[in-house]
């Protein structure tokens, strides 16, 4: 017996399914997604289309599955994940394509990676095992070296290194820059992010790397069901992240 779906009574309310058939048909700007013949139009009004036919098909399977699962045909915006990835880029990337580099690299502005437990701690040791290397990694690829410090308090980076972090993601297509959109602020780091995207780290090791604190938290402490939530949230962002970059590289 399947478990019936649940919907939080704190998010978007569900909608329901209202459509038989989601076909992909040719359209002035590429391939676009149809429901029952008509085309599914974005939250600003843009309809959904883009021009890699594997995207377009796996966005169309994802339209046919939304609520089918579920007693009353209810589906929400988690059901569509690759369709809000494609809907941030097709309304808020491309028409401002330097907001979206400016957030980004404000992500490198405070990376993960850069804030360590005080040397004294013993996670400190383990910081330095896990994350360093993906410092070293963004140096050595991209010319960009950031500052490491530990504690909380904020520490500024060079300005040289954050333009040049602009300069990366100014240079990476739409499409990318949405992927980026979900898995950097999930990961709390663009260096993973960037990592992710170019095929150096898949998902369920970069969310590893990303959870080293609340992972060692839970070895000490025990199983915590926040913790745990939050890391199954960040593997599915980063796994429709790469997916997405993936589907669209694929013509």
């Amino acid at each position: 017996m399947s478990e019936k779906k649940k919907f939080s009574a704190d998010g978007p309310a569900p909608r329901k399914r209202f459509w038989t058939q989601a076909s992909v048909e040719p359209s002035d700007n590429g391939l676009a997604v149809l429901l029952d013949g008509k085309p599914v139009r974005l939250p600003g009004r843009e309809v959904l289309q883009v021009r890699s036919r594997a995207l377009a098909e796996a966005l169309a399977a994802e339209w046919q599955a939304a609520g089918m699962d579920d007693p009353q045909k209810r589906f929400a915006a988690d059901d569509l994940p690759l369709t809000r990835i494609a809907g941030t880029m097709i309304e808020r990337v491309t028409p401002d394509r330097q907001h979206s580099v400016d957030t980004l690299a404000g992500y490198g502005e405070h990376d993960l990676l850069c804030y360590r437990a005080e040397a004294s701690d013993p996670l400190s040791a383990r910081q330095q095992k896990l994350w360093q290397p993906w410092l070293d990694w963004l140096r050595e690829t991209y010319g960009v070296t950031l500052t490491m410090t530990h504690g909380l308090m904020p520490v500024p980076q060079p300005s040289a290194s954050l333009e040049k972090l602009k300069q990366v993601l100014s240079e990476r297509s739409d499409a990318i820059l949405a992927a980026l959109g979900v898995c950097v602020p999930a990961l709390g780091s663009l260096t993973l992010g960037l990592a992710v995207i170019d095929g150096r780290l898949d998902a369920e090791r970069a969310v590893n790397i990303a959870t080293l604190d609340e992972r060692a938290q839970m070895e000490r402490w025990g199983e915590d069901v926040a913790h745990l939530d939050r890391i199954a949230t960040m593997s599915a962002d980063v796994t429709d992240a790469a997916r997405f970059v993936s589907l669209t590289e694929n013509k």
